[in-house]
């Protein structure tokens, strides 16, 4: 509630469409349980990891765009308590399939690369879905839990049950923003025998200018926290903006590089944000040589990279709080005083 009241009025949640959703979803719980019947894992999960700021929307945008995946749209996101009713609803409003002398065509609207926050435009434009984490990770204070409390207390056959019944629906492999796992990844991969975790890494100087960024269009300030709220957090909520938000990123990709290590080379992916924009297509090829070797898709379902040729980076340096020299001098020790 505190974290709401600090909020801008841009960001700012509406409480009335907060309770529509909570009744909705609650009444559709039923019908949801019984589209679990079908939650066998016959498509690939990617996860998208990664820290705050670091490309992972663009990446969601580009991925949706390509046609490759199934992912959460914002129409679905509408549906975190009951997704696969929502999925169904989905495919009924927007899936040329189902068109019927084009009564219902306003939900097609393009995937654009524009995004505010993580938060895109458009019904079919890519959801970060936290709403639909949330309810089958117990986190509280802070977004970890040791693995043998994480296992204890949470749902994660709820949440594998899930995401392998909406990929099913859709008849695609299903990508998704996991940074809330982030600290948890061995947690979350031991559910999948087909998934793909990606690693979306930055050069930490424009990262941290972004994260900063970011906290100030969110609260008007930098001085507040911004994104998951990490096991280090205690640590380093109260020191200096600069060194807060530095602290935060190292952390995050301390965490994601660890948690990937143990998996097979079919099973991650490590995208670099500048080389991406320079190249798509490359990364492209790379996701769909791991689907394919884990069975994930069908290599004969698969098209011909047609998207992007290259994005423009946003790296370049804006912050007047700080200079890229001060953050630089940061990024090899992100807590020293």
């Amino acid at each position: 509630m505190v974290e709401q009241e600090l909020r801008t009025k841009q960001f700012t949640r509406v409480s009335d469409l907060e309770v529509l959703l909570s009744d909705l979803n609650g009444a559709l719980a039923g019908a949801n349980e019984k589209y679990l019947e079908s939650c066998s894992e016959n498509y690939s999960k990617i996860f998208v990891m990664g820290p705050l700021r670091s490309g992972t929307t663009l990446f969601t945008q580009w991925l949706a765009n390509t046609g490759l995946t199934a992912y959460p749209t914002n129409l679905l996101s509408r549906f975190y308590g009951a997704p696969l009713v929502g999925a169904k609803i989905q495919q009924l409003l927007t899936d040329p399939r189902y068109n019927f002398r084009n009564e219902i065509l306003d939900f097609n609207s393009e995937v654009g690369f524009s995004s505010d926050n993580g938060k895109t435009k458009g019904a079919l434009a890519p959801n970060e879905f936290w709403y639909f984490w949330r309810r089958f990770l117990p986190f509280d204070e802070l977004d970890y839990m040791p693995s043998n409390e994480l296992r204890q207390k949470g749902n994660l056959p709820g949440l594998r049950n899930e995401l392998n019944a909406l990929a099913n629906i859709l008849d695609k492999p299903f990508a998704l923003k996991a940074m809330i796992m982030n600290q948890n990844i061995p947690d979350l991969a031991e559910q999948f025998d087909k998934a793909l975790f990606i690693w979306i890494r930055r050069d930490p100087v424009f990262n941290i200018q972004s994260a900063l960024e970011a906290r100030k269009r969110q609260y008007g300030n930098i001085n507040t926290w911004y994104s998951f709220k990490i096991k280090e957090y205690p640590q380093l909520n109260d020191l200096d903006p600069l060194k807060s938000v530095a602290g935060q990123i190292a952390a995050i990709n301390s965490s994601v590089e660890q948690g990937i290590a143990i998996l097979p080379d079919h099973k991650k992916l490590v995208v670099q944000y500048e080389d991406f924009c320079q190249r798509p297509k490359y990364y492209y090829n790379e996701i769909v040589r791991r689907l394919v070797e884990q069975n994930g898709v069908c290599a004969n379902e698969v098209r011909d990279y047609v998207g992007e040729k290259s994005f423009a980076s946003t790296n370049g340096w804006r912050l007047g709080e700080y200079t890229e020299a001060q953050a630089a001098a940061l990024c090899g020790h992100p807590c020293k005083e």
